[in-house]
């Protein structure tokens, strides 16, 4: 199994974001999420019950936290942890380019 991450990327923004498996086996998803100008709804939180490890490939994306007072500026090479359960949302991604994000989310001892 091969590919390259940035191959195929949109030319223009889309109404979704593209979420692409790469590789799943049992307690580990890795996934090649494409955003262009998306951004979590108003309201809304991901709560997720496993560990996500995310790098932001390329574009921009601004991550909020619930339990912190500033939204973090992701840019290509940042990566972060989110932590089992704890409540993040996407208030933008770049929509003059594609922002590929790789995530990979696993579960936690």
């Amino acid at each position: 199994m091969a590919g390259n991450i940035l191959a195929g990327l949109p030319a223009e923004p889309e109404a979704s974001e593209r979420i692409e498996t790469l590789l799943a086996r049992p307690g580990v998803r890795i996934e090649r999420i494409v955003s262009t100008g998306q951004a979590s709804p108003p309201g809304f939180w991901y709560e997720q019950p496993e560990a996500e490890w995310v790098l932001l490939v390329s574009g921009a994306a601004l991550l909020r936290f619930e339990d912190e007072a500033a939204a973090r500026h992701l840019s290509a090479g940042d990566w972060l942890l989110i932590e089992p359960m704890r409540r993040h949302r996407v208030e933008w991604t770049a929509a003059d380019a594609p922002t590929v994000w790789l995530a990979v989310h696993y579960l936690r001892d």
